[in-house]
């Protein structure tokens, strides 16, 4: 059924004596809704389109586009003209004079509550919605052409989803089409609008729907409207909390009114956000047919949130006995695939039902307040949990360095450990040295101690050679072989003393190397082996004096042979034989020999 414009009235006067009394009555009060109408630029580009059979496009300022409702060139066209044609004639009438008389009628929100509960005439409804927002001459239509101008941080990502709103509509369909467009060019303005929601993809399925119904500017200030009286920009904030709050009291309602699908759904693991998030975000209109879901849209509007509260339990209601039956993955289908299609033919039994869920305001605002305690002491708990985090994390970190600490510093003990060990075998490597060295030099006091003995008995065997001068030859013969048998063997003992002097001093050496390497360190046994290295010098002091003594003994003795040897050959001048020359010539050599060792000695 679609309105008759006043010249089509007028040409059928001649028609209307024939007509019932009441159709008359009707008749003229069709022909004031639609003077009304023609009054009105919008309402009159909504009525034009609905009689076109193409829709017809305005451009306004730069780049805005006056989309027209798409009720004639749209398979939802079809089916609302069908649905349409369910709508009485009273309901027309009713609707032609609540436009028309809207100031005055407004005001009576129980009948205009009951009114869009029996359904809006769809050429009325984006009209209707206009009037119900009270955005008719809203300013927010100016300031829509002049965010067109500029650019929107979001709209890359609003490019991206618009081919997902309504991808099987004609209207939006097409690349880059008309519809496309607009649904850009909408979204793109309030992304602008409202800096701090920006873009939500749900919302652009809202829009979508508005899009149909009437052109952009009018869709921007009815979504603008819907955005901050509905609470809507509270559901689409990045945080989306308004979404959780919905989840809760959906859920307490479903605790309240359905408690054995409530048990149900919590044996399945089944969460109220697996299936009910798109309800509140999109208004029903991805889960929905498209004349349903502008039916629930009159609702949302004519009530409030309340509706969809409603809506989502009759959805239940009327579907449990199929739920309870189900497992999780079965309830995911039903959600997904069978609920479109289980209302699109019967609308109103989903719509009966929901006028008559139980719904409390009262109690759901207590529930509210519950809600807002469990966040805020959830909140407390997470700033909680977060201050234990830090300070665990601290902790860790101090552990962490603990650990480092404790890894150095068992490191440096098992070092330490390693060097006292090999300190304390080098100490005991010079002890034995030390004893080694201490034995070598007993040895050599005792040789000493030897060759002063044999100084002695050089010293007796000189003050013999004194007295050979008067002993016959034979004697002296045998005086002089004595003699050259302990010149050998005072060689061989000088010898022996050399080499054990050069080996002590060797030792010596090496013990004061070592005694310098461990005086960076000094412990009480390096004290003790530098006291008797210190002892060992001074023994070895003692040992070259005596010597030296023996040298000088040596010498002394020497000095006196060769005097001895001066005396015997004066006296012997003038009287000598041969035996006695030999006697001299091996007493010159054994002078010779003496000398050669008190060299070798120096």
């Amino acid at each position: 059924m679609v309105l008759m414009s006043t010249g089509d009235l007028k040409s059928t006067n001649e028609e209307e004596s024939s007509l019932h009394p009441d159709d008359l009555d009707l008749l003229a009060k069709l022909e004031a809704a639609n003077r009304l109408l023609e009054t009105d630029e919008k309402a009159c580009s909504v009525i034009s389109t609905a009689q076109s059979p193409t829709p017809t496009h305005s451009r306004k300022g730069s780049g805005s586009s006056g989309i027209s409702t798409t009720s004639s060139n749209s398979h939802y066209s079809t089916q609302q003209s069908e649905d349409d044609s369910n709508f009485s004639g009273n309901l027309w009438d009713v609707w032609g004079r609540l436009v028309n008389d809207w100031e005055s009628v407004k005001k009576k929100q129980g009948v205009i509550k009951d009114l869009v509960r029996k359904g809006i005439p769809h050429p009325f409804r984006g009209l209707a919605w206009q009037l119900l927002l009270s955005v008719h001459s809203s300013p927010h239509k100016d300031l829509y052409v002049e965010y067109l101008k500029n650019v929107s941080p979001s709209e890359k990502l609003i490019r991206r989803d618009i081919a997902r709103t309504f991808p099987d509509h004609h209207f939006f369909k097409e690349k880059d089409g008309v519809g496309q467009e607009s649904l850009f060019n909408v979204m793109k303005a309030y992304s602008l609008h409202d800096r701090e929601v920006g873009y939500c993809q749900g919302s652009g399925f809202i829009v979508g729907l508005l899009l149909m119904q009437m052109p952009e500017e009018e869709a921007f200030a009815v979504l603008v409207k819907l955005m901050q009286d509905y609470r809507l920009r509270e559901l689409f904030k990045p945080s989306m909390a308004e979404l959780g709050l919905c989840m809760y009291k959906l859920e307490c309602l479903i605790q309240e009114l359905l408690p054995d699908l409530f048990l149900h759904f919590q044996t399945q693991g089944f969460h109220t956000s697996m299936y009910a998030s798109s309800w509140f975000l999109t208004l029903f209109c991805t889960s929905f047919s498209l004349s349903l879901a502008c039916r629930v849209m009159d609702l949302f509007i004519s009530e409030g949130m309340e509706m969809i509260f409603r809506i989502g339990i009759a959805i239940l209601q009327t579907s449990q006995e199929e739920l309870m039956s189900m497992d999780m993955e079965g309830m995911l289908q039903f959600f997904q695939k069978q609920l479109p299609l289980r209302y699109e033919n019967d609308h109103e039994k989903l719509l009966q039902a929901a006028y008559l869920v139980r719904y409390s305001a009262k109690k759901m605002k207590k529930v509210e307040k519950e809600y807002t305690a469990l966040k805020s002491k959830e909140n407390e708990e997470q700033i909680e949990l977060r201050r234990l985090r830090t300070e665990n994390r601290l902790l860790r970190q101090r552990i962490d360095n603990l650990e480092k600490e404790s890894a150095s510093l068992a490191d440096k003990l098992i070092h330490d450990q390693v060097t006292r060990a090999t300190e304390a075998e080098e100490t005991y490597a010079l002890k034995n040295k030390l004893s080694t060295t201490t034995q070598k030099l007993l040895d050599t006091q005792k040789q000493l101690e030897e060759a002063q003995h044999l100084i002695g008995d050089i010293k007796d065997r000189t003050s013999s050679i004194t007295s050979a001068s008067s002993l016959d030859e034979g004697e002296a013969q045998s005086v002089i072989q004595g003699l050259q048998e302990e010149l050998i063997a005072l060689r061989l003992k000088d010898a022996d003393i050399d080499s054990l002097v050069k080996e002590l001093r060797a030792k010596i050496k090496e013990l004061e190397d070592t005694n310098l390497q461990l005086q960076k360190a000094p412990t009480n046994d390096i004290q003790h082996l530098q006291e008797e290295l210190i002892a060992v010098k001074l023994r070895e002091a003692e040992g070259n004096l005596s010597l030296k003594e023996m040298r000088q003994k040596v010498h002394d003795l020497e000095s006196h042979w060769e005097n001895y040897l001066a005396k015997q050959a004066l006296m012997d001048t003038a009287s000598t034989s041969p035996k006695d020359k030999n006697n001299i010539q091996e007493l010159k050599q054994l002078q010779d020999e003496l000398m050669t060792v008190q060299n070798t000695r120096s």
